[in-house]
């Protein structure tokens, strides 16, 4: 961990950015998982998690206070815009790098240190890197045919150098991230259009399965064309 000490600026901080409509049931997990993930880091690292609270009308909010979180709202039904509040606010508070997540998922315990790793690797190595992808994992497999699972796992490519883009495991420097104009107000694939801004203004981009998030397998979509749609689409085909 000295080795992190010594290499990375001293103001080097991250944010957590967590979007939430109505995620009561998987919230509080996710938070967990956070936490646990910060606590991997030296203690020279500073880390806040920022969840921003979209048209929420069940328990959400007391979850995420009862984790300890003071969360921001929002009354968008808009995850673009909604993931771009908070991503602002985190860096308001001084965040210099910013890792997503989403509510339904789980944050691996080394998912942090990881996206570390990778910045000191290319800091070493030259030239440096200004956004992560990483890859997700699915939860549970039970309630889906062994239709859905084979062609899921025939196409999902979990190797370095992957092209996957997962709202739910996307990370990045602030400074890019202001540069690009930040998420798009779109109500899906607010993801996908990022990483194509970061790609057309040539930000280094590393594709990785170190990073790693375990996603649900739930079929009811809060995005229209999110990952529940595209589980429900492989569902369909089978």
């Amino acid at each position: 961990m000295s080795t992190i000490d010594s290499k990375l600026n001293p103001d080097f901080k991250i944010g957590i950015v967590i979007p939430a409509h109505n995620e009561g049931d998987s919230i509080a997990e996710c938070l967990a998982s956070i936490k646990t993930a910060i606590k991997q880091l030296p203690d020279s690292i500073e880390a806040l998690a920022i969840v921003a609270l979209d048209s929420c009308t069940d328990d959400t909010l007391n979850k995420v206070r009862a984790a300890g979180i003071d969360p921001i709202n929002c009354n968008y039904r808009c995850v673009g815009r909604v993931r771009d509040a908070g991503i602002r606010q985190a860096i308001d508070q001084g965040a210099t790098w910013i890792a997503c997540t989403d509510a339904d998922s789980i944050v691996t315990t080394d998912w942090l240190v990881q996206q570390v790793t990778h910045i000191l690797q290319r800091i070493d190595s030259k030239p440096s890197i200004d956004m992560i992808c990483g890859v997700v994992n699915i939860d549970k497999w039970d309630h889906l045919t062994p239709k859905t699972k084979a062609d899921y796992l025939a196409h999902y490519q979990d190797k370095m150098g992957h092209r996957h883009i997962h709202g739910a495991n996307l990370s990045f420097s602030s400074e890019a991230y202001l540069k690009v104009g930040g998420f798009a107000s779109l109500p899906c694939h607010e993801d996908v259009d990022l990483v194509n801004r970061f790609e057309s203004q040539c930000f280094k981009i590393l594709w990785s399965n170190k990073v790693r998030v375990i996603t649900s397998s739930r079929l009811q979509a809060r995005a229209k064309e999110g990952f529940a749609a595209f589980l429900n689409n492989l569902e369909r085909r089978g």
